[in-house]
C-alpha cells in the first residue's frame, strides 16, 4: 500500500463558511497516482469540520440554519470563561464531525451523483488547514 499527503489551507472572510473542496481533493488524488483505495479528509482544527453533501445553495443554507439552532452563539457557555468566545464553533464542529473517508475507484472519487466534499468553518478569519491523506494501490 502507498500513501500520499497534502495539506489544504484556508483563511475565510467570514466566521462561518462552507467551501466545496471536491476539486482540491480530486487534485490530490491525481498527484498520488493511486487507482484504488481511500482518501481521508480531516479538518485539523477543533472549530471546523468536513462533510459530504449536495453542492446546492439551499441545502447549504439549511445546514447552516440547523447548526445555528442546535448550537447557537451564546454568552453563557462555560468555555467562554477561558477568554475564548467560540464555544458554539466547537459544538457545531462536533455536529458536522471533523473528517470523512471517500472511496477511490479507477483513480476517481467514488461519490454518489450529487455528493461533494465540503470544508465547514465555524470560527474563521484566521489560517487553518485540512489534511488529505490518500491510501491505496
Amino acid at each position: 500500500m502507498r500513501s500520499y499527503t497534502e495539506y489544504l489551507w484556508f483563511n475565510t472572510k467570514s466566521k462561518r463558511e462552507y467551501i466545496n473542496i471536491t476539486p482540491k481533493v480530486q487534485d490530490a488524488l491525481l498527484k498520488s497516482k493511486i487507482k484504488d483505495g481511500m482518501i481521508l479528509v480531516s479538518a485539523m482544527h477543533i472549530t471546523a469540520g468536513v462533510y459530504v453533501n449536495d453542492d446546492e445553495s439551499g441545502i447549504i443554507h439549511d445546514i447552516d440554519e440547523m447548526l445555528e439552532r442546535l448550537a447557537p452563539y451564546r454568552d453563557d457557555y462555560k468555555h467562554h470563561a477561558t477568554g475564548e468566545t467560540n464555544s458554539d464553533a466547537h459544538l457545531k464542529s462536533l455536529l458536522v464531525h471533523h473528517e470523512v473517508i471517500v472511496p477511490v475507484t479507477d483513480s476517481k472519487l467514488d461519490l454518489g451523483p450529487w455528493q461533494q466534499v465540503y470544508y465547514a468553518e465555524f470560527d474563521g478569519r484566521r489560517r487553518k488547514r485540512v489534511i488529505v491523506k490518500v491510501m491505496g494501490e
